[in-house]
């Protein structure tokens, strides 16, 4: 089968459930490596991650294409389909980056399909902001942001201490996410893109079904969904219960 696109973005936002649907494209084998390959805004971090070596008096734009050269061969391992995470928070210095490698092009699309081929474009929200900024606040207290479905930690940013409620912290992420949706949805209209629209409460109760509807629509075709297993786990609990409903009251008042 014949793919109908040669790479694919997933447009979201901290604590959507990207990684466990960044692990299900990588585990069927055919649909690429997909992670934040561009996400720290600095050149300079985008050279170290992807082992490219800077070379003094090189012009910004051959920079970028040694390193977006090196993304793709990442984001793509052996299945020739180049899979990227790409979070709201990198996406200004992402495409001024990107207008720098493409410049007299036209749009944001524009430079996107020059860089990366055919692109499927792959919108993963959450509606619930206040679970979302719950979970946010919450991993970055604890340290620990993925764990894996044994249990055992896949990603931890600091040690561990116990979480506090931080009233003022959950606001500001809750009005951040709430922000992030109104610029995604503002910039799928400016760049006239139809997104595959995908929700996190589907993807963390389906997943099988969510990463079978991907596959389809980058017709890849489903059947590489079936053996393909979450990498990660769900780690909320009464905590993240009991903050989301002292947030709401906070939201309320």
């Amino acid at each position: 089968m014949t793919a109908r696109y040669d790479s694919y973005i997933i447009c979201t936002s901290p604590r959507s459930g990207s990684t466990l649907l960044c692990k299900l494209l990588a585990a069927t084998g055919v649909s690429g490596n997909p992670d934040s390959h561009f996400h720290r805004p600095s050149l300079a971090a985008w050279q170290k991650s992807h082992g490219v070596a800077e070379i003094e008096g090189e012009h910004e734009r051959a920079a970028l294409a040694r390193v977006f050269a090196a993304a793709i061969a990442k984001g793509s391992g052996d299945t020739g389909m180049f899979g990227l995470r790409l979070q709201r928070g990198s996406f200004d210095y992402f495409t001024e980056k990107l207008a720098v490698l493409h410049p007299g092009l036209g749009s944001d699309v524009s430079r996107v399909e020059a860089a990366f081929g055919r692109t499927l474009f792959i919108y993963l929200s959450r509606a619930d902001k206040v679970a979302q900024a719950v979970s946010c606040v919450k991993a970055e207290q604890t340290g620990l942001w993925h764990v894996a479905p044994d249990g055992g930690e896949l990603e931890r940013t600091a040690p561990h201490r116990e979480p506090v409620y931080d009233g003022p912290a959950l606001m500001k992420w809750h009005d951040t996410m709430t922000g992030y949706e109104r610029e995604w949805e503002a910039w799928f209209s400016r760049e006239n893109i139809e997104p595959l629209r995908l929700d996190y409460d589907a993807l963390s109760h389906s997943p099988r079904e969510t990463l079978r509807t991907v596959l389809l629509a980058l017709s890849l075709g489903g059947r590489a969904a079936d053996a393909a297993s979450p990498g990660v786990r769900k780690i909320a609990d009464r905590v993240n219960d009991e903050w989301a409903e002292r947030l709401r009251l906070q939201i309320a008042e």
